[in-house]
């Protein structure tokens, strides 16, 4: 099985780059190659680009690099059949349109070839300069990409960078934005990124809410907490002991409703910078009732510091720690009849 994975991104974004990262780091192990298309057109059907040749160099990673010119898909095929690669890396021109690659690479697959991930490389201190010059060609890539990779965000203000956000997410409100600079990444993260199994705040919570309402049921369940399974254990203790109502309305529920009729889960994905001191009054603040009965809160956030911040809230005890860096900021909250608004409010996102 050969997978097809697409590298877009505007010029200079720094698509390169980042494919020099993912071979030394994510691909180990995988016979390689990687397609560097020069033009700004994909000769899907036929095209101006007349002549059709294969450039075939070794890199020292020792993967095979290849730079099509003339008929993409043919050059695709003899790719296939000459060097049958576990995964094909096609990194086009950088004011190509994403949805011509994919479309270009969507004739040669088969039960033997897949396409794997439509990623875009963003430079993230250009998005707005980009669409507003460059929509065209620019919003498609943002709009066609599973991912969106923003590069440079460490050298941009903090209120830059969140523009920068809501104005992709306008263009494309499902993919992956990664906002965490690629240095502190591993290859993993991002490959987890790519395949869109990070454990973004929204995913997280309706796991934990499926976790809540059906532990009794499946007692060797430990979806997304395999690293915290004491944790996650002390906090069920904690809810039957402390909070008897809390007790009954999760009994209440279990045979009588769905978990999304009683457990509202609130999930928020963030570039913003966030205080540990701030984070830690806010988890005691969710003990006061004000926000509804809060059942759990997690997150992995950046720091003002430069650090990450990881916690675990259960009621009237927290847990906030440093740890490693993730893709992007993240933050949930679950319980019942929660204020959303003010749960938002106070976390300041």
């Amino acid at each position: 099985m050969t997978k097809i994975d697409i590298f877009s991104g505007f010029l200079g974004a720094g698509k390169t780059t980042l494919i020099k990262k993912m071979i030394a780091e994510s691909y180990k192990g995988q016979k390689l190659v990687l397609i560097e298309n020069e033009f700004g057109e994909i000769g899907i059907d036929g095209g101006f680009l007349q002549d059709s040749g294969i450039n075939i160099t070794e890199m020292n990673s020792g993967c095979i690099c290849c730079s099509l010119v003339g008929d993409f898909g043919k050059a695709l095929k003899k790719v296939i059949a000459e060097y049958h690669p576990d995964r094909i890396l096609i990194e086009p021109s950088g004011v190509g349109k994403l949805s011509d690659v994919i479309a270009a690479v969507s004739k040669v697959t088969n039960d033997e070839v897949t396409l794997g991930y439509t990623v875009a490389v963003a430079d993230a201190g250009k998005v707005k300069v980009y669409m507003k010059n460059f929509g065209e060609f620019y919003n498609n890539q943002i709009e066609t990409a599973s991912t969106i990779i923003l590069s440079r965000t460490d050298s941009i203000p903090q209120s830059k960078l969140d523009a920068a956000v809501a104005m992709l997410r306008e263009h494309n409100s499902v993919a992956t934005i990664v906002t965490t600079p690629w240095g502190e990444l591993t290859g993993e993260q991002l490959i987890e990124a790519l395949e869109g199994k990070a454990s973004v705040a929204a995913e997280l919570a309706k796991m934990e809410m499926e976790r809540l309402a059906e532990e009794d049921e499946e007692e060797d369940h430990h979806c997304c907490h395999h690293h915290h399974d004491d944790d996650d254990e002390d906090e069920h203790e904690h809810h039957h002991h402390h909070h008897d109502d809390d007790e009954d309305e999760h009994e209440h529920h279990h045979h009588h409703h769905h978990a999304d009729e009683v457990f509202t889960s609130w999930g928020v994905e963030s570039a913003k910078k966030f205080d540990k001191a701030a984070i830690e009054a806010a988890l005691h603040e969710l003990d006061s009732g004000k926000y509804g009965t809060i059942l759990r809160a997690k997150g992995i956030l950046p720091a003002v510091d430069g650090t990450w911040i990881h916690f675990d809230y259960v009621p009237e005890e927290c847990n906030v720690r440093t740890g490693s860096a993730d893709i992007t900021g993240k933050l949930c909250v679950i319980g019942s009849k929660l204020d959303e608004a003010g749960v938002a409010a106070l976390f300041g996102v």
